[in-house]
């Protein structure tokens, strides 16, 4: 049974009295008869039949009749049924199954039950219906999930419904065959649901776009949601900077939450991971160029490609003191900078924008290290023990 939403049932009572107008429901569609308070309900037994005419025995020494009109079937003797007294005539009993049929009926309904009601007719605030022999209505809203423009679509047709309402001093019935069709939604997204796990691939399409994340929808009324920290490996600020209402997409569940209600989606995640080769891509000490991303009160953030960035730590921003990383720096910088160390498991690269001997790379101070140690090198002295090996071949070769 569905439960309503805060001012929900306001909002359907005002619906109601401005579709019916204050209408008894019974009256507008049932032909009048008299109010049975069921004291003149009695149970009969067929004991013939003469033309249009059915003998029932209502007592002892009591019989009445009905005309075989109000059997959809014709009777068979034998058979017992429920009728209502409607005067005496020639000795017999007028009897009458409708109103019978209608006082049971009522005593059948009640709020939160699933009926079959057949559309008898439309107005524009709603349908009006048959359950059994009573008469119904049920508001425009609740017809389908949608607001549906052609009423007319619906005449005659036998729709299952919930009972909203039932209201037996005014003779109305509510129903609703919407709450039915969120139901049976319901099931079937559960179902959906079920067949999903953590780390299972599917494909989707988004629904909408916001800065933080992506509504894709899955199929069968299930969505998900990629946030933006999940979008790409590549650092972006909103969802739309890769994303489209539209777009088909491969996602990846992450999470499932309140019975599949939330489900977390990543789409990072479907691509290569730039930390699984970052210690074979960036050697320590080797130079390469990179872009500034963001800046911290401790350093600034330096892309080095797609997914993988590396800190430039405040102090090695600069052979001089730096009190602030956006002194001397700005998001979209180009900066060349140093590898000082790579730690894959951590997700962590250590850069700087000084040498190894702590000159500013590419100043005027600063000097490829190859050279310098080739320079070394090169000036290296002799080791001794060669200048006193020939020394001692020389004297001995003397005559």
């Amino acid at each position: 049974m569905s439960k309503d939403r805060p001012n929900e049932s306001d909002s359907l009572n005002s619906e109601i009295e401005s579709a019916l107008g204050g209408m008894n429901l019974q009256e507008v569609d049932l032909p009048s008869r008299n109010k049975s308070d069921g004291r003149n309900q009695k149970r009969g037994v067929i004991v013939g039949i003469s033309g249009d005419d059915v003998i029932v025995e209502i007592g002892p020494r009591m019989q009445g009749v009905i005309s075989l009109r109000e059997f959809q079937t014709p009777p068979q003797v034998g058979e017992v049924h429920e009728f209502t007294l409607h005067g005496r005539e020639d000795d017999l009993w007028k009897l009458s199954r409708k109103d019978a049929q209608v006082l049971a009926a009522w005593g059948d309904v009640e709020k939160g039950s699933i009926v079959k009601a057949k559309v008898t007719g439309v107005n524009t605030g709603g349908l009006e219906l048959k359950v059994g022999p009573l008469a119904a209505f049920m508001p425009a809203s609740q017809i389908s999930l949608s607001r549906e423009e052609n009423l007319s679509q619906f005449l005659t047709q036998i729709l299952t419904c919930e009972v909203l309402e039932v209201d037996r001093e005014k003779k109305r019935i509510l129903l609703s065959r919407r709450t039915v069709l969120e139901t049976e939604r319901e099931g079937e997204r559960k179902e959906f649901v079920g067949k999903f796990q953590s780390g299972q691939t599917v494909k989707g399409r988004v629904t909408r776009v916001e800065p933080f994340g992506a509504f894709v929808d899955l199929g069968n009324g299930v969505e998900g949601l990629v946030h933006v920290s999940n979008v790409s490996r590549k650092r972006i600020e909103s969802a739309s900077e890769v994303l489209t209402p539209g777009q088909s997409v491969d996602v990846m569940i992450l999470e499932i939450k309140d019975g599949g209600k939330r489900i977390g989606l990543g789409m990072k995640q479907l691509e290569p991971d730039p930390w699984a080769y970052a210690a074979q891509r960036f050697a320590v000490d080797s130079i390469i160029e990179g872009t500034v991303t963001r800046l911290m009160e401790f350093g600034a953030f330096v892309e080095l490609e797609p997914g993988l960035e590396g800190l430039v730590h405040v102090s090695q921003l600069s052979k001089d003191r730096v009190r602030r990383p956006g002194d001397v720096v700005k998001p979209g910088q180009k900066l060349t900078v140093r590898i000082v160390s790579v730690e894959p498991s951590r997700s962590r690269i250590a850069l700087s924008r000084l040498d190894a001997r702590g000159a500013m790379i590419g100043s005027e101070d600063s000097v490829d290290t190859a050279v310098i140690d080739t320079a070394m090198k090169a000036n290296e002295p002799k080791p001794i023990g060669t200048n006193l090996g020939n020394l001692f071949k020389k004297l001995k070769d003397k005559p």
